[in-house]
C-alpha cells in the first residue's frame, strides 16, 4: 500500500461528483450525481439498519458508499443500456482500491453487497433502490412525469425488496412528500411569528 495510492484515490472518489446518472437522458432534469446518490443511499441504509436492529450500521454506511464506486471507471448504465452494455465493475473496483490503504476491506465489502447474501448488503441494495423512488418523487414535484409512466414497472423493484423495512418505506414515499419536512419542521409558521393563533 502507499499514501501516493491513497491520495489518488480520494481524488478519484471527489471526480464522482461530476458522474452524472445516466437517467438524465430520460429526464433531462437536475437528477442527482454519483456522489449524491451514494451519500443518500447511505442515510437510507443507516435508517434501515436501525429499523432491522442490524448492529453493525458502521459496515452497513461503508458498504453503501462502496456500492457503485466502480461506476467512476466503468460508467453508470440504466435500464435501456444495459441491454447493449457490458462492464467489469469488479476489475474496476479492484484497481481503484490497488495499492491504498482500503484495499482489503472495501474490496471484500463491495464483493459481499454484489453478491446479497447478508442482511448488510440486502439493506444497501434496497436503499439503493428507494434512492430512486425519493428521486422521482422529487422530480415529480417539479413537474416531471416519468414517475407517473414507471409506476408500474417500479412495482416489479418494490416486490424484490429485500427487508420488511424497505416495503414499508417505499409505500411510506409513495405518501409522501419532498416539502413535508420543511412545512413542520420548526419554522415561522410552526413556531414563529406567523403562527396562526388558535
Amino acid at each position: 500500500m502507499s499514501q501516493k495510492r491513497d491520495l489518488e484515490l480520494l481524488y478519484e472518489v471527489g471526480c464522482l461528483r461530476f458522474l452524472q446518472r445516466n437517467w438524465r437522458q430520460f429526464l433531462n432534469a437536475d437528477f442527482s450525481n454519483e456522489t449524491e446518490h451514494s451519500f443518500r443511499v447511505a442515510w437510507i441504509a443507516m435508517i434501515l439498519a436501525s429499523y432491522e436492529k442490524v448492529k453493525d450500521v458502521g459496515k452497513v454506511v461503508m458498504m453503501a458508499l462502496v456500492h457503485d464506486v466502480g461506476e467512476s471507471r466503468s460508467g453508470d448504465v440504466h435500464y435501456v443500456s444495459r441491454q447493449y452494455t457490458s462492464r467489469d465493475e469488479e476489475l474496476a473496483v479492484e484497481d481503484i482500491f490497488s495499492n491504498t490503504s482500503l484495499q482489503k476491506g472495501m474490496i471484500e465489502l463491495w464483493k459481499k453487497y454484489e453478491k446479497r447474501e447478508t442482511i448488510e448488503a440486502k439493506i444497501v441494495k434496497d436503499a439503493d433502490n428507494l434512492d430512486v423512488e425519493f428521486e422521482l418523487k422529487e422530480q415529480e414535484s417539479k413537474g416531471e412525469t416519468l414517475r407517473k409512466y414507471w409506476f408500474d414497472a417500479r412495482q416489479r423493484v418494490y416486490k424484490n425488496l429485500y427487508t420488511k423495512s424497505a416495503k414499508k418505506m417505499w409505500q411510506d414515499i409513495q405518501k409522501s412528500s419532498p416539502h413535508d419536512w420543511h412545512f413542520y419542521a420548526r419554522n415561522r409558521f410552526t413556531a414563529g411569528d406567523w403562527k396562526k393563533e388558535r
